[in-house]
């Protein structure tokens, strides 16, 4: 079929076919008016929960008798030693028993967001070694997601699988960066020496 073809069956087709009477047409849709302000408060309660930056996807796996451990550059050895030994007193906890990965994230985030704004700088985050799942390849998940998240805070200065009497393989010794506020009041004691 040439194009001469196609123009003439074309022109057959639309014979009948008469022009809208109005010029205007609206494309609106029949209903209840939106509510933008709702739009909007959602908008920021997306974003507010967005603020938790760890990740979600792949994981390193680590084994349920594998030891965690991780230093920043910057904290003194003999200060990792002593927190590796459980010698800092603990002044949060957190327990992550029966709790999903991603409740487990929410969490996670949560608490080390708290122990910033309170000042604490030791704490204990007691996640499960892992061992009792079935699947071999859902053991430790939570385990080797603290492993990874703990990395990624800012906040976290190192961490060490806790003490026999503390959880052993299944918890975790976290110390954390010096608020400002703690940073000046140590300032100020070593003044008045």
């Amino acid at each position: 079929m040439n194009d001469e073809d196609e123009t003439s069956l074309f022109a057959q087709e639309v014979a009948g076919i008469k022009p809208l009477e109005k010029s205007e047409v609206y494309l609106g849709k029949k209903g209840p008016m939106v509510d933008f302000a709702a739009r909007q408060k959602a908008a920021l309660i997306a974003k507010e929960a967005d603020r938790n930056h760890l990740s979600q996807d792949y994981v390193e796996k680590v084994e349920p008798n594998d030891v965690l451990e991780y230093k920043r550059s910057g904290v003194q050895d003999g200060v990792f030693k002593r927190l590796r030994q459980g010698k800092y007193g603990i002044e949060a906890r957190l327990d992550l028993h029966r709790h999903t990965v991603a409740q487990a994230r929410e969490h996670v985030y949560q608490f080390t967001d708290d122990c910033m704004r309170h000042d604490i700088r030791v704490a204990i985050i007691v996640h499960g070694k892992g061992d009792r799942t079935p699947d071999p390849d859902s053991q430790a998940m939570i385990k080797s997601h603290i492993n990874k998240w703990l990395r990624e805070l800012d906040a976290v200065m190192a961490f060490h699988s806790a003490q026999r009497h503390h959880g052993g393989l299944g918890a975790v010794y976290v110390l954390f960066k010096k608020t400002e506020k703690a940073r000046l009041d140590d300032w100020e004691k070593h003044q008045k020496r």
